[in-house]
Order: C-alpha cells, then sequence, then structure tokens
C-alpha cells in the first residue's frame, strides 16, 4: 500500500503580513524567496540560561552557524504555540513551558553566503525547560546552555558566528529589555 504524505506547507504572506498563500517548505527557500511566517524561539533554563544551538552542517541554509535555541513554520491554520510546541520535540527533544511572545512583530530579510534568502515574519518566542536536549542530527549539530551575560559577549566579540536573525533579535530584545529583566530575574 502506498501512502502519500501530506506536504509540509509554509505560509506565504504579502507585504502587510496577510496570509495568500502557501509552498511547501522544501521548495520556499531560495535565491527569491518568498516574504512567509516563521518563529524563533529561546529556551532558558531554571537557572535562566539559554539554549544557543549550532544548526547542523547539512541544513540548506546558514549549515553549522550558532543561533538561538530553534526556528520553525506554522503550518496553515497552525496556532503558533502548537508551532512552538512541535519544533521543540522534533530538533530538540525537549517539552517546553510558560510559552510566550516576546517580539511578535519581529520581520528580517538576510541573504547566506550560498545565495539562499531568508525573508520572514518570525515572531519571538521565550519558553522554559526543565529537559535536556536530544539533537535531531539533521536539525542541530550541538548545543549549549549560557547565562545571558555571555550570550550577551559573544553577540559582542563573534556577531559573524551567530545567525544574522540572532543578532537582529537580539538587538531588539535588549531594548525592549527583555535580557535585562530575565538577568535581573536570576540574581
Amino acid at each position: 500500500m502506498t501512502v502519500s504524505a501530506t506536504p509540509d506547507l509554509v505560509v506565504l504572506l504579502d507585504d502587510d503580513g496577510r496570509p495568500c498563500g502557501t509552498a511547501p517548505r522544501a521548495s520556499v527557500h531560495s535565491t527569491d524567496t518568498p516574504l512567509h511566517l516563521a518563529f524563533s524561539c529561546y529556551v532558558l533554563d531554571a537557572d535562566d540560561r539559554l539554549l544557543l544551538t549550532r544548526r547542523a552542517v547539512t541544513k540548506r541554509t546558514w549549515p553549522g552557524v550558532w543561533t538561538n535555541s530553534f526556528c520553525g513554520h506554522p503550518r496553515p491554520d497552525e496556532d503558533p504555540v502548537a508551532a512552538v510546541h512541535r519544533y521543540a520535540e522534533h530538533e530538540l527533544g525537549l517539552e517546553v513551558t510558560d510559552v510566550r511572545c516576546v517580539l511578535p512583530r519581529f520581520r528580517y530579510r538576510a541573504v547566506d553566503p550560498g545565495g539562499i534568502v531568508e525573508n520572514e515574519i518570525c515572531p519571538v518566542y521565550a519558553a522554559r525547560t526543565d529537559g535536556l536536549p536530544r539533537h535531531h542530527p539533521d536539525e542541530v549539530e550541538e548545543s549549549v546552555w549560557l547565562p545571558l551575560t555571555e550570550v550577551r559577549a559573544a553577540l559582542e566579540a563573534a556577531p559573524w558566528a551567530l545567525s544574522p536573525w540572532l543578532r537582529e533579535q537580539a538587538a531588539e530584545l535588549e531594548a525592549a529589555g527583555w535580557f535585562a529583566a530575565t538577568i535581573g530575574a536570576a540574581t
């Protein structure tokens, strides 16, 4: 018996951020990537350390680059928080709690060294876990838990080693007071 798989679709967006169609996730990232919906998530542990991940070296875009905990694409009509939970389990084997949107309007466009474009409206979430990551090898090469003060230091010392969306999101999170509030909560 042959089972046809439902394609993993992403939501395409118009310039105002309204849904205007769908496309298979595998085909959406190219040298001419259309604007589409995504999300980023920053996972913290009980000590307010941030889980940074290094993208798998087999990834099509930004292979081997250090970034935030994980990113993904909500499917059409999928609740964004449900998508966060789905990707946390898939990419990191983690159950996350206290998922909340910390940058609802983040948008960016970046081109990787191979010419592949990211072009996303990408709300940013923060979440908590008490688990340890179990990396999906197609998604994550390695990970490390870092205090936010060390994340700040890495952003200043070696921004070239970090994903462009992490750099831009961190600047907006810093401006919004998220880093300071989270660091303050840990002391």
